[in-house]
């Protein structure tokens, strides 16, 4: 993978996250190039990714992008025939190398401890996109981080083949 590629899913994750879509949308939405070759298109990604920011819909569980993380993983390399006994086995070690890669830079893949110290809370009524918004959390940094995981190991998967 070039680092024009890598830097356009850069780009494209942070303006998705600033014009105010939640952490899953942002990754997902990075790789719109790369899963529209795979039929599906950007606005069914970000409506699958819609209901795991906050956390998992707000709830502060599962960081919204590591959720991102697994999907874009799944899209790009998960299966649909469980002939091979082995697909579940790769699939799995996949995300479980990526999930690895982010609780080390993060020390955690909660959204709740990755917010510790920040107010939060798990109503269903997200939080307005303010200056103050963004100058407090850790989101962006750890959209990006996300992305850059997944291109990491896109070309660990290409240098494979």
């Amino acid at each position: 993978m070039n680092d024009n590629i890598k830097q356009k899913h850069l780009d494209r994750a942070k303006d998705l996250f600033l014009s105010g879509y939640n952490c899953a949308q942002s990754v997902v939405g990075a790789y719109s190039d790369e899963l529209a070759e795979i039929g599906v298109t950007t606005k069914s990604a970000l409506r699958i990714a819609s209901g795991f920011g906050g956390g998992i819909g707000r709830l502060r569980l599962t960081c919204g992008a590591v959720t991102g993380m697994v999907a874009v993983t799944g899209a790009l390399y998960g299966y649909d025939d469980i002939a091979d006994p082995n697909v579940k086995d790769n699939i799995y070690a996949m995300i479980q190398k990526l999930t690895a890669q982010f609780k080390e830079l993060h020390g955690s893949l909660d959204c709740r401890e990755l917010l510790s110290g920040i107010e939060s809370d798990t109503s269903p009524k997200a939080s307005p996109r303010t200056d103050e918004y963004y100058e407090t959390r850790p989101c962006m940094h750890i959209v990006l981080s996300a992305v850059r995981i997944i291109d990491e190991n896109i070309e660990s998967q290409e240098d494979k083949t």
